[in-house]
Order: C-alpha cells, then structure tokens, then sequence
C-alpha cells in the first residue's frame, strides 16, 4: 500500500508540474503576441523605412525602381535577385543612385529571404518595409514575411507584381504549411540569433563597365539587351 501511496503521490507531483509548465509556457507566448501585437500597430502606422524585393523575376525590381525614383530617401534590399550587373542597369537607367540599393546573395528560399534580410533591416532601424514579390508567391510570401519581421516589430506592407508564365505559377499547398510551420517555430526562437550574410554589398560596387566587357544577359521584360551599346 505505500509504495502504491507513493507511486500516485509522485504522479500527481509530474502532472502538476507538467501543468506548471504549460501554464508558463502558455503566459509566455500570450504575452509576447501581445507585446508583438501593440509594437505592430505602431509601425503599421509609420513611413515606409524599407523596401525588400525577392528575387526570382526581374519585373519585381523594375518595381522597385519605379518606388525609387517617387521615394528618393528609401533605402532597397533585394534579395538573391537577377544578375548584379542586370540589377545595376535598372537603377542606373532610372538614375537611381546605387548606394541606396544593397543585394544580398545568401538565400536560396523564402525563408532565407527573411532570415537573412532581417539584420540589414534592424541595423537600418525599420519598422515598417515595402514586401515586392509575384502575385504568384502568395499568400506564403506575405504570411512568412509578417512572421519572421512581424516578431520583430517590424510591419510588412505587400506589393504584388502581377506576371504570366515563369514564375507565375500557383503555390503548392504543403510548401505553404511546411514554410509557415517553419517560420513560426523561427519567429519564437529563432529572431534573436538571425544568421548573417557574408555576401552582402551596395550595388554602387557593381562594375557595370567591366560587366559590359564581358557580355551579360537578362531577363527579356528588363529591355535590357542594347543598354551597353546605348549608355
């Protein structure tokens, strides 16, 4: 009978513990969704401090220039998009000045876009960014975004790039559930350890004459194909 008293006794001590635990854990994530949540309002409301556009259609980063030429002082972050020295003519063409725009070149997914463009952002001290991607990229690109930003504080406004063709295609439902899953379990613990880049540079290095030398070749919607010739 004692052993029995206490085998039940130390039951009743695991789950009450295990309770313990789950109700901590639980006031901690409810508080901070509520921290999260009132520091998103606010920057909902702020000037947009950023752009980021994600690669994998130069369309996205003829949009870009366009915001550019309207919004002078909005510094741009385009992630593992098109070939530098394509990227370079754009912003040149458009008399954008290069120092404003930085590539970074270590993402090879979605989830790598945020994760990596999330330094550069904090040490630009955003708090709200312009979100350029295909309409074909959504809903997962924008919901990933307002995760892995959004804990950070920082808000995500969408401009979607409508395309036909390459890359417009339609999102795969596990691919969306997969990245979100994993942009939600980064969004609790991952953000303070944010992975760095080594490949990161103003495109104001880029040496477009050197480029043209050489030879290079973009994507056609850039009308880019006599701009060496021309410039």
């Amino acid at each position: 009978m004692g052993r029995r008293r206490l085998r039940r006794t130390g039951r009743s001590r695991s789950r009450r513990s295990r309770r313990w635990l789950w109700g901590i854990l639980g006031a901690a994530v409810l508080g901070l969704a509520l921290l999260v949540g009132g520091r998103l309002a606010i920057a909902a409301e702020a000037p947009v401090g950023a752009q980021l556009v994600l690669g994998g259609s130069i369309q996205r980063e003829i949009r870009a220039t366009a915001w550019a030429m309207r919004e002078p002082s909005v510094p741009i972050l385009i992630s593992h998009g098109s070939a530098a020295p394509c990227i370079r003519a754009l912003f040149e063409r458009a008399a954008v000045a290069g120092d404003r725009v930085w590539l970074e070149e270590c993402a090879r997914s979605t989830f790598g876009n945020f994760a990596y463009a999330l330094p550069l952002l904090r040490r630009w001290k955003v708090r709200r960014v312009r979100l350029i991607t295909s309409e074909s990229h959504l809903p997962r690109a924008l919901w990933l975004g307002r995760t892995m930003l959004g804990v950070a504080g920082i808000w995500v406004d969408l401009d979607a790039v409508a395309e036909t063709g390459r890359p417009g295609n339609r999102e795969a439902v596990w691919k969306t559930g997969l990245d979100l899953g994993r942009g939600a379990f980064w969004g609790l613990v991952g953000w303070a350890i944010a992975p760095t880049c080594d490949r990161v540079y103003p495109l104001s290095s880029v040496d477009l004459d050197d480029a043209c030398r050489e030879g290079f070749r973009c994507e056609h919607q850039a009308q880019l194909r006599n701009y060496c010739e021309e410039r």
